[in-house]
């Protein structure tokens, strides 16, 4: 098969209506290496970077409630830093960087997704289409 590993992905494809915050960044243990009282985090098999991972909820307003929260994993050698919160709003926006995608079959039988990215920014701001001036 011509596809191993990773398939990059832009953030569109996977959170067209975008995505927010809803908890912190935190380091990914490798709970196979770690011992009793002694934490191994793991690391990226392709990259051999650090993973951390934050929760972030999907802006689609027809993404079931029970599939709304799902984690974003980050490889970075350093803690990457959250976007600013937006003042008055309980969640913030945030846009992911170097997305890609790995399927694979999960413990019920069904086809899941883990997604990762290198990097973590505010949205952007969207485009009009060509064309179109946007509404004043």
């Amino acid at each position: 098969m011509a596809i191993q590993g990773p398939i990059p992905i832009s953030f569109e494809q996977v959170f067209p209506h975008g995505c927010y915050l809803v908890g912190n960044v935190e380091q990914v243990k490798d709970f196979d290496a770690s011992t009793n009282g002694r934490t191994v985090y793991a690391k990226d098999k392709t990259t051999g970077e650090p993973v951390w991972q934050v929760p972030v909820m999907d802006g689609d307003p027809t993404v079931k409630a029970s599939q709304k929260t799902v984690a974003v994993k980050l490889l970075s050698s350093t803690e990457p830093i959250a976007p600013p919160s937006v003042a008055g709003v309980p969640i913030t926006p945030v846009e992911f960087v170097g997305m890609t995608v790995t399927p694979y079959v999960s413990q019920a039988g069904r086809l899941a997704y883990s997604i990762r990215a290198t990097g973590m920014r505010p949205p952007r701001a969207k485009q009009a289409p060509a064309g179109k001036e946007a509404a004043a």
